[in-house]
C-alpha cells in the first residue's frame, strides 16, 4: 500500500508544473490541475509504473456560484497495484469546454455525459455528448445550485394526444414556511407535544 505522503510525492515528481494545488483531505491526495492539460494527466497517472491509476471510478461535477470558474469537475482514479486513491479536479467557468480523456478512458464517455446532463459543462472531443439521466427535451441543468426545485416544466402522459406532453410547473398550494412544531394549520391539542401541555405527562406518546 503506498502511503498518502508518498502517494503526494510521486504525483508531484510525475506531474511537476501541472500541479496547481496539492492537498490531503481526510487521508486523500487532492490535486487540481488546469483543465487544458487534463488528458495529458491522466494519460500518466495512468501510465506511470510507480502509481499506475488504471481504473477511473468516476467523473462528477460541482458547483460554486459564487467563483468566477463555478464549476469543478472531479476525477476519481484508483491504482489496484499500489491500493491507493487519487482524485484529480479542474476548474470550469460559464461555457468553458473540458477535454474530453474518452480516449484515455473509454468509461469516461457516460460520466462525462452525466456532468453535462446535471450541470452543463460542455467536454471537447466527446464522441457523443447528449443527456443520459434526464430526457431530451429537458430545460436546464438540475445539479446547478440556481436551478429551481421546481423544475421549469412537469411531464405527464395525454391519453387524448397518446403522447408525453410537456406543461409549465402548476404548484397544488402556496409555498409555505413549515416548522417542526406546527407543520400544519389547524393543529389541534392532541397533537401538540407533551411539554406543551402541563397536564400531559412527559412520557406520553406524540
Amino acid at each position: 500500500m503506498l502511503a498518502v505522503e508518498d502517494l503526494k510525492n510521486e504525483v508531484l515528481r510525475l506531474l511537476g508544473t501541472s500541479v496547481v494545488q496539492a492537498l490531503i483531505v481526510s487521508d486523500e491526495l487532492v490535486v487540481s490541475i488546469p483543465r487544458s492539460r487534463v488528458a495529458e494527466v491522466l494519460e500518466k497517472l495512468r501510465d506511470d509504473s510507480s502509481l499506475v491509476m488504471s481504473q477511473l471510478m468516476d467523473i462528477c461535477g460541482a458547483d460554486y456560484p459564487e467563483r468566477p470558474e463555478r464549476f469543478e469537475v472531479v476525477y476519481e482514479l484508483l491504482s489496484l497495484i499500489r491500493n491507493a486513491r487519487l482524485r484529480v479536479k479542474v476548474r470550469a467557468g460559464e461555457g468553458d469546454c473540458v477535454p474530453s480523456v474518452t480516449g484515455v478512458f473509454p468509461s469516461a464517455g457516460w460520466f462525462e455525459r452525466e456532468v453535462w446532463d446535471m450541470y452543463g459543462i460542455p467536454f471537447s472531443g466527446h464522441p457523443d455528448l447528449r443527456r443520459i439521466l434526464s430526457d431530451y427535451e429537458f430545460e436546464g441543468h438540475p445539479l446547478r445550485k440556481d436551478f429551481p426545485l421546481t423544475g421549469f416544466v412537469e411531464v405527464r402522459y395525454d391519453p387524448d394526444q397518446k403522447r408525453v406532453v410537456y406543461e409549465p410547473v402548476k404548484l397544488q398550494q402556496d409555498y409555505r414556511n413549515f416548522d417542526c412544531l406546527s407543520p400544519w394549520k389547524g393543529m389541534t391539542d392532541v397533537q401538540k407535544r407533551p411539554k406543551d401541555d402541563p397536564s400531559r405527562e412527559e412520557d406520553a406518546p406524540c
